[in-house]
């Protein structure tokens, strides 16, 4: 598979981990935080994407 025909949509996780895991570790000090808190936040963010993205699919259907 070549990167040009890789959809954007799937650099949703990996760049909500990666803002997961730097917030958390800019607020904590022990891993073990930063990771519970990092797995929390990453699973908050992609929660809100998909609520956000089944409302414009659900507002934009038939038009």
């Amino acid at each position: 598979m070549l990167l040009a025909e890789i959809v954007p949509t799937w650099y949703l996780l990996p760049l909500a981990m990666v803002i997961s895991l730097v917030y958390s570790a800019s607020r904590y000090e022990l891993p073990d935080v930063i990771l519970r808190r990092a797995f929390r936040l990453c699973v908050t963010i992609l929660t809100a994407m998909l609520l956000a993205f089944a409302v414009l699919w659900i507002l934009s259907y038939k038009l």
